[in-house]
């Protein structure tokens, strides 16, 4: 049986994300910032009687602020609730085959975010890892 995998839109760029570690897709309605935070960090919003850290996925990238400031892949990281904003969700598709070694090396930040190469819907797309992009960039750093 193939994997399941989230197909969103992250910088620019079509790619996938491990479907078992997605709790849901949401439209935030308001963020509130918080000063002092990382600047990969927006802000604070309320997610079904529960407070969700959001993330810009496309800065902790590296990359300009997402366009969309709504669409966010809700996950449960180090058991924190996180929303990741993106620039849009496409589907949740089944996996062509087995994850593939990354072809090549790929620059700024999706180095430290991407696992893997997988081939869905014809696509070879990155494999991204949830939990290296709500660490942020800070994270190679340390």
């Amino acid at each position: 049986m193939s994997a399941l995998l989230l197909l969103v839109r992250l910088g620019g760029e079509r790619v996938a994300l491990p479907a078992t570690d997605v709790e849901g897709v949401v439209e935030l309605e308001g963020v509130t910032p918080v000063p002092g935070a990382a600047p990969h960090v927006v802000g604070l919003s309320a997610l079904r009687s529960r407070v969700v850290t959001v993330i810009d996925g496309s800065a902790s990238i590296g990359g300009e602020p997402c366009r969309s400031r709504r669409d966010a892949v809700v996950a449960v990281i180090g058991g924190h609730p996180y929303a990741l904003l993106v620039d849009g969700v496409e589907d949740v598709v089944a996996a062509s085959g087995e994850p593939r070694p990354l072809p090549g090396s790929l620059g700024g930040g999706w180095s430290r975010v991407a696992r893997a190469a997988v081939e869905a819907e014809g696509d070879l797309l990155l494999l991204l890892d949830l939990a290296a992009i709500v660490a942020g960039p800070a994270a190679e750093a340390a």
